[in-house]
């Protein structure tokens, strides 16, 4: 197994179909009626110019419950490149041009977690729909965000695998990737991240929404999810669980 350096120094698993150990979750509170604004100007304008210049658009999405946020990923190799991708991209000619329509669709965009992998494997070989395509993917992709008490990352990451993962895994969810805090400094303060923060984001894909409420039946089936895992999970967590479904654009390379 190959391993990447983070900006601390230290070594990190890396397989060979993972790509971005730096990863950007960012979901955005949107004006209403504007998403589809927003999609597509994104997939037409934003995706190839921000790999142009260093980063991966990993994937963007329509919240299901909420017709008013947007949200996707970006990655990076590592926290220098992000500084100077982003540097690239916000000062370029691209967004120059259409930032200001970007932004008449957004009340909010500092809702970021940067992240890096902790297990799993978001595939780099899948081929992302060609500028133009407008084809909406039938696909979920369901994000659990998991607040961790303080000093719990090691502890929960191990219970994740060793627990929850063969238990979600059994009630039909797909987990294709976890991740957790990156405690690296915002190297582009001009786009705000949340801080203070210790999260496990686990992502898991479905075949449509249908497939996602069974696997939900499923667990609440289980006697020992009730019984063992939820008290459990409850004892490591500030709080529930934050779940969001999510739809692929129809040029997202993320998809169920």
């Amino acid at each position: 197994m190959n391993t990447t350096e983070n900006s601390r120094g230290s070594k990190r698993p890396r397989t060979r179909q993972t790509w971005s150990p730096i990863v950007e979750l960012r979901k955005y509170t949107l004006h209403p009626g504007t998403r589809d604004v927003l999609i597509e100007l994104f997939d037409r304008e934003f995706v190839e110019t921000q790999e142009a210049v260093g980063m991966k658009v990993i994937g963007q999405f329509r919240d299901l419950d909420d017709p008013d946020c947007f949200v996707w990923l970006r990655g990076f190799p590592d926290m220098p490149t992000r500084g100077r991708a982003l540097e690239a991209f916000y000062g370029g000619p691209v967004w120059k041009k259409h930032r200001d329509a970007a932004n008449a669709t957004m009340i909010d965009s500092d809702n970021v977690l940067l992240l890096h992998p902790a297990s799993g494997s978001l595939l780099e070989d899948s081929n992302r729909p060609p500028p133009g395509a407008d084809q909406i993917p039938k696909g979920l992709v369901v994000v659990t965000i998991y607040q961790l008490r303080a000093a719990a990352e090691v502890d929960f990451l191990d219970f994740f695998e060793r627990a929850l993962r063969p238990a979600l895994t059994n009630a039909g969810a797909s987990i294709v990737a976890s991740l957790v805090t990156e405690r690296s400094a915002n190297n582009f303060p001009a786009l705000p991240v949340r801080e203070g923060e210790n999260v496990l984001v686990s992502i898991s894909l479905f075949p449509d929404d249908t497939a996602y409420e069974q696997h939900v039946a499923a667990l609440a089936r289980s006697q020992r999810w009730h019984d063992e895992l939820g008290d459990a999970l409850a004892q490591r967590l500030n709080g529930e669980p934050e779940v969001w479904k999510l739809t692929p654009t129809a040029r997202s390379q993320l998809r169920g």
